[in-house]
This record gives structure tokens, C-alpha cells and sequence, in this order.
């Protein structure tokens, strides 16, 4: 499907050698199903992992008790599935060239790129108060640790703990008020064994979580600012060639079929 974009903008209109004859609407139409095709396939794959963390992992990473349906498994499923909704969408209008469903996801991928934007400058402008918040409200969440209905929570801490090499969310006395005097769960302890957490300082890991987290961002935010620019990229590429083809098929005075 590349190579006929790039042989579509190259040769001129009325060439011989441009695909489909220089037909911009067949063009667009191409390029519209490709690119929601794979948006499609994108959406049911992570449907399919938030599944799949729902029925294996339960409440896996639900650390806040403000929020306990924000779980990991949660989040994917809910971004899987607008992803596929909307690239259903999308793709049913090229298929059928239907002006309605084409001005839909315009108008779909429009909100939900103007809801990013919004999120994401809210963020910064209020890092400081969300960062603080976010200790306040874990610290609460790890209160919850040991007991019985809370089984993903505690996973998600034991996990963690030991994958970064951290205690606590500021360090590893935030466990004192929860655990007792001098006990942290075992997976703080540098060499993990049986009861390792009673009354030791010594051999545990000294950094907090929340630290750590927030250096792992620090360390990958080009990797993630990449990926974030190519989800922008996608989302930008999906409302000019449907508003391509809209416009195409506007032209050309064609119905849309109900």
C-alpha cells in the first residue's frame, strides 16, 4: 500500500504509471481502509490483552482504593475498545462511501484528540498537585494491603517492588503504619526470602517507588514521546483522509447508503 501512496504523488495525475489511473478518490479510499484496517487490528489485539489480564491477573495494578476500577486490565479494555469501535466506523464508511459514518469518526477522532490535548496541558500545568495527590492516594491504597478482597492490589505491590527494586511510595517506613514497627513485605528485601521484612533496615530497598517510577519515565520519555507522536501522527492521518474522501465523494454527488 506505500509504495502506491508514494507512486500516487509522484507521477502526474494523467500518467499511464499512476496507480489506479490518477483516480485520487480510489487512492484515498485505498489508503483510508489500510490505515483503519490496521487501527482495527491495533484495538481488538489490545482487547484482547485487557482480557486476558482481567481473567488471569483480576484486579492487577489497582492501586488506588479512589479509583478501583483503574486497573491495568480495565484501561486496556477501554482503549482497545474505542480504538476498535472507531476504526469500525471509519472503515464501514469507506467501504460503503458513506458521507455520514466519514463525518462521524472525523468528528470522533477530532474529540478524543482535543480530550488528549486537554489532558495532557491540564497535566503540567498542574503536576505538582496531581503528583501529591497521587502519593496521598497510594499511601491510602496500601492500607488496603493484606486485606482479603484486595488480592490484585497486593500483587500489584509485591510485583513492583521487586521489578524496580523499590519500597513503599516514598520509602520503606510507609509500610510501618500498615505492617507494624520494622516490617515491610518481603519483596523489599534485596535478597528475597521467608520473613525477610521483620525487623530489618539493613537489606531492603531504601528508594520508593514513586521515585523510581517516576525516573523510569524520566529515562524512557524519549521512547515514549516517539510513541506518543506516532499516535498523534495515526490520529491526524485518519481525519485528513477520511475528510479526504468525504470530499471526494461530495464531489462526485454520490448518496450515502442508509
Amino acid at each position: 500500500m506505500l509504495w502506491r501512496c508514494v507512486l500516487w504523488m509522484l507521477y502526474p495525475r494523467d500518467s499511464p504509471k499512476a496507480p489506479f489511473g490518477g483516480d485520487s478518490e480510489a487512492m484515498a479510499e485505498l489508503v483510508v481502509r489500510e490505515v483503519l484496517q490496521i487501527r482495527q487490528l491495533c484495538g481488538c489485539g489490545l482487547l484482547g490483552v485487557g482480557i486476558w489480564l482481567s481473567v488471569s491477573q483480576g484486579n492487577f495494578a489497582t492501586f488506588s482504593p479512589s479509583f478501583p476500577s483503574l486497573s491495568a486490565a480495565n484501561l486496556v479494555i477501554a482503549i482497545g475498545t474505542v480504538i476498535m469501535v472507531t476504526g469500525f466506523l471509519g472503515c464501514l464508511g469507506a467501504i460503503k462511501e458513506n458521507k455520514c459514518l466519514l463525518l462521524s469518526f472525523f468528528i470522533v477522532l477530532l474529540i478524543i484528540l482535543l480530550a488528549e490535548l486537554i489532558l495532557v496541558i491540564l497535566f503540567f500545568v498542574y503536576m505538582d498537585k496531581v503528583s501529591e495527590s497521587a502519593k496521598k492516594d497510594l499511601k491510602e491504597g496500601m492500607k488496603l494491603y493484606n486485606s482479603e478482597n484486595n488480592i490484585g492490589l497486593k500483587n500489584a505491590w509485591n510485583i513492583i517492588q521487586a521489578e524496580m527494586k523499590c519500597c513503599g511510595v516514598n520509602d520503606y517506613t510507609d509500610w510501618y503504619p500498615v505492617l507494624g514497627e520494622n516490617i515491610v513485605p518481603d519483596r523489599c528485601c534485596m535478597e528475597n526470602s521467608q520473613d525477610c521484612g521483620r525487623n530489618s533496615t539493613e537489606s531492603l530497598w531504601k528508594t520508593g517507588c514513586y521515585e523510581k517510577v517516576m525516573s523510569w519515565f524520566d529515562d524512557n520519555k524519549h521512547v515514549l514521546g516517539s510513541i506518543g507522536m506516532c499516535i498523534l501522527i495515526m490520529q491526524i492521518l485518519g481525519m485528513a483522509f477520511s475528510m479526504t474522501l468525504f470530499q471526494q465523494i461530495h464531489r462526485t454527488g454520490k448518496k450515502y447508503d442508509a
